[in-house]
C-alpha cells in the first residue's frame, strides 16, 4: 500500500516513524518536501520513503492520502489539486469540517478526520477517527489504539481531550517547581514525578473496567494525604477550572464549524 502526506510536520513524522516500526504493510511513503528538515530526516530512515516537491504528484502516488497542513493554509494548498474520486483521504487538519474539505477537493471524496497523538511514533498512541474509515482505523490500530467516533460531536470531544497534553505537562512542571522550592533539585523532581505518573497511567490502562473515580478511591485512605490533596484541589476550584478549560476549547471548535456552514 502506498501512503502520501501533504504537509510534513511533527505529527506526520510521528505517524511515519510508527509505520516503519509496525508490521503494517507499506510499499511506499511519499512525503512533501516541506518541512525540509523533517522530510530529509524521514528519507534517511527508510528507502521506502520518497520526498516529493509537487503536491499533485503526492496525490497521484497515494492509495491513502493524509492532509497535514495548517488550517490557515488548507484552502490555498488543496483547491489547485485534482483528486481521483476513488482516493481515500485522512485529514489531520484541526477544526476544518469534512464538508469544507470536500468543497476544496471538488468532488465527493472519501474523507475521514483523525487526531493522532505524537506517541503513535512509539506504537503507543490513541487516535480518534471520524467517520471510522476502515483503512484509517486499521493503520492507527497498528500504531497503538484507534477509537471510532460515530458522530462529529463525539469526535470533537476527543479533540478537546487531545488539548490536555499541554495541560498535563504544565501540571507536572508546576509540581516539579514546588518540589524544587522544598530543596529537591529539578532532575530529581522530574524523575520522581515521571515515574509516579507512568505508574498511575499503567494502573489505569491495566484496569479498563474500573472508572477513574474507583481508581482514585482505591489509591486513597479516608482522611489520608491523597484524600487531603484531592479535597483541597476541589475546594480551590480545580475541577471547575478543568471543566471551564474544556468548555472553552469545545466552543472554539464548534464556532469554527458554524463559521464554515
Amino acid at each position: 500500500m502506498r501512503f502520501g502526506f501533504i504537509g510534513t510536520g511533527v505529527i506526520t513524522e510521528a505517524i511515519v516513524l510508527g509505520m516503519l516500526k509496525s508490521d503494517y504493510p507499506v510499499d511506499e511513503i511519499v512525503v512533501s518536501a516541506r518541512t525540509k528538515s523533517i522530510s530529509k530526516r524521514l528519507a534517511k530512515a527508510s528507502d521506502k520513503i520518497r520526498i516529493c516537491e509537487n503536491n499533485a504528484d503526492i496525490v497521484n502516488a497515494a492509495d491513502l492520502l493524509f492532509l497535514a497542513v495548517l488550517p490557515q493554509d488548507a484552502e490555498h494548498v488543496l483547491v489547485p489539486l485534482e483528486f481521483p474520486p476513488e482516493q481515500k483521504i485522512v485529514s489531520l487538519i484541526a477544526t476544518i469540517p469534512i464538508a469544507q474539505l470536500q468543497e476544496w477537493t471538488r468532488h465527493d471524496a472519501i474523507i475521514c478526520r483523525a487526531i493522532p497523538l505524537p506517541s503513535v511514533a512509539d506504537l503507543t498512541g490513541v487516535t480518534a477517527v471520524f467517520p471510522p474509515l476502515d483503512a484509517a482505523m486499521g493503520l492507527f490500530q497498528e500504531l497503538g489504539t484507534a477509537i471510532p467516533a460515530n458522530t462529529i460531536e463525539e469526535f470533537d470531544s476527543f479533540a478537546v481531550a487531545s488539548g490536555m497534553m499541554g495541560l498535563y505537562f504544565g501540571f507536572a512542571e508546576c509540581a516539579a517547581q514546588w518540589l524544587c522550592t522544598q530543596g529537591t533539585d529539578y532532575r530529581g523532581a522530574r524523575a520522581y514525578l515521571s515515574t509516579m505518573l507512568l505508574g498511575l497511567a499503567n494502573t489505569a490502562f491495566q484496569s479498563p473496567d474500573e472508572s477513574y473515580e474507583e481508581l482514585r478511591l482505591r489509591h486513597t485512605t479516608p482522611g489520608g494525604l491523597n484524600d487531603q490533596m484531592f479535597r483541597r484541589f476541589v475546594d480551590e476550584g480545580g475541577e471547575n477550572a478543568l471543566s471551564y478549560a474544556c468548555q472553552s476549547v469545545a466552543e472554539r471548535i464548534r464556532k469554527n464549524h458554524y463559521s464554515q456552514d
